[in-house]
């Protein structure tokens, strides 16, 4: 049973007492937020580290280089899981905090797709001196960008590590996997150049989900920047006919002043 304190003022709520030492939804939820500030630009720091080593085994790393390729991404791999972990213990609802961020289980899950965790650079970018709904839209444009960039970039890698060693594929060198992927993301699929390996195949279809996603998001943005501009240019217009009926409310009542001296000095006169 929690007991009460007394000290000069008097007495102090027991529930106070015993709740002073237990970590609240609150401060859990302020010690997450400084986590992931702290560390948001080692983990992009990383992020690019891992990327440049993946890029690095799969062109050109050979023998002794190759293994130190593999350590690095294994070691920045291992940097991202300890950061999830930490933020999912450091998370107030840890049930709804894993719902929301199971992208980030599936960076951690599905080697493929860990170098796209260098999207956190994108989001860093911000538009100043503008509105909030504009720079909303510029970081969806910036990131949509930068996603589709990037989404190609690895999924030619992986591609080209998967397909250049099977006996009858058309993808064996970075230039056809960078042609294959720019082709499937755009959902387009000239069929000159496609995966044999189940892995590749994958990854097609990944890219393919991708592309479809990306679409969506630029005609999302592109239809809400359309209607921002149809809304601008009727406010000014509202505003405009605004002024101008204010003008000649103005205008009537000058007139009608004018007229009531009239009247009053034709009925003097009289």
């Amino acid at each position: 049973m929690p007991h009460a304190s007394i000290g000069e003022g008097g007495t102090q709520p027991a529930d106070e007492v015993y709740h002073r030492g237990m970590p609240t939804k609150e401060s859990t939820g302020a010690r997450l937020r400084a986590w992931e500030r702290a560390t948001e630009w080692p983990l992009t720091g990383a992020a690019v580290v891992f990327l440049g080593a993946y890029a690095w085994q799969v062109l050109s790393a050979q023998g002794a280089a190759k293994a130190s390729a593999e350590l690095v991404i294994d070691v920045v791999w291992a940097l991202f899981g300890v950061d999830y972990l930490v933020r999912l213990v450091l998370a107030p609802n840890r049930g709804r905090w894993f719902l929301h961020h199971l992208p980030d289980l599936a960076v951690l899950a599905l080697p493929v797709l860990r170098p796209l965790r260098l999207l956190r650079l994108v989001t860093l970018v911000g538009v100043m001196q503008r509105s909030a709904g504009t720079a909303l839209r510029g970081r969806i444009t910036l990131y949509t960008v930068g996603s589709a960039g990037l989404l190609i970039f690895t999924s030619a890698l992986a591609t080209l590590e998967a397909e250049r060693q099977e006996p009858g594929s058309s993808i064996r060198t970075f230039g056809q996997a960078l042609w294959w992927a720019l082709t499937t993301i755009t959902t387009i699929g000239y069929g000159d150049t496609t995966p044999m390996t189940t892995q590749g195949r994958c990854i097609a279809a990944l890219l393919m989900i991708g592309g479809v996603a990306l679409i969506g998001v630029v005609t999302a943005t592109l239809a809400s920047w359309i209607v921002s501009l149809v809304e601008e240019e009727n406010a000014e217009q509202e505003a405009a006919t605004q002024a101008q009926v204010a003008a000649l409310q103005q205008q009537v009542s000058e007139l009608s002043r004018r007229i009531d001296r009239l009247l009053e000095e034709r009925g003097s006169g009289t």
